[in-house]
Parts: structure tokens; C-alpha cells; sequence
């Protein structure tokens, strides 16, 4: 998360950072502000209730859950940049997030489901 954070500061972004832990030590410092809730994964429930978008990068299992927790509210669109796809038994994709091949993709997918 060092690289988006960097990545979005660079180009004049605001990059709040809602922390798992409490150790200040471990926070990026290409973060604008950060908010350290000492709450580990449970920390997800906050940033997807916080989330006009949710762009999903790799495949850890706390990013499946934040997946999970955004596709619950519907009016929010998740793209997946890589890592999760879920399937049924039979290896069928289950109806969820776009996907997207490049982070350009991704972020012209959410601006593009947000101004709908």
C-alpha cells in the first residue's frame, strides 16, 4: 500500500491511512494523515463503510474481505486489479467486481460507475 499511497500523493492526493495497529512507526510516510484504530482486520469494516469506490490490488485475505464487505453495499462499485475471483463449485465465476488489467482501467471503471 506504500506504492499507492506515493502514487496518489504525488499527483496532489489526499492519502488517509486507517491503521490495523498502533504503531506509528509503521505507517508510510507518503500518508497525509493516518488513523490508527488498534482494531486489526476488523479495521476493513471502516474503510469499506468509509469508500465512495474500492479498487482491490493483489489477493491477501484481508483484501477478500474488504471485497466481501463492499459488495454488500451496492451502491458503491469494487473493481479487482488482479488476485481474487471467486467461483462456484463447479469453477464458475460468481457474479461480483469488474476486473480491471491496468490501474488506468480501474479508476476510469469506478469514475465511470460513480457518475451513473
Amino acid at each position: 500500500m506504500s506504492a499507492v499511497a506515493e502514487g496518489a500523493r504525488s499527483n496532489g492526493g489526499l492519502v488517509i491511512g486507517i491503521r490495523p495497529d498502533t504503531d506509528r512507526t509503521a505507517a508510510p510516510d507518503a500518508l497525509s494523515a493516518v488513523v490508527f484504530t488498534g482494531m486489526g482486520e476488523a479495521r476493513n469494516a471502516l474503510i469499506v463503510s468509509s469508500a465512495d469506490a474500492v479498487i482491490s490490488v493483489g489477493g491477501s485475505w484481508g483484501t477478500l474481505s474488504e471485497i466481501a464487505l463492499a459488495q454488500r453495499r451496492a451502491e458503491i462499485p469494487v473493481v479487482c486489479l488482479g488476485g481474487w475471483q471467486v467461483t462456484d463449485p463447479a469453477g464458475n465465476p460468481v457474479p461480483g467486481p469488474a476486473r480491471a488489467a491496468t490501474p488506468e482501467e480501474a479508476v476510469a471503471r469506478v469514475v465511470s460507475d460513480r457518475s451513473r
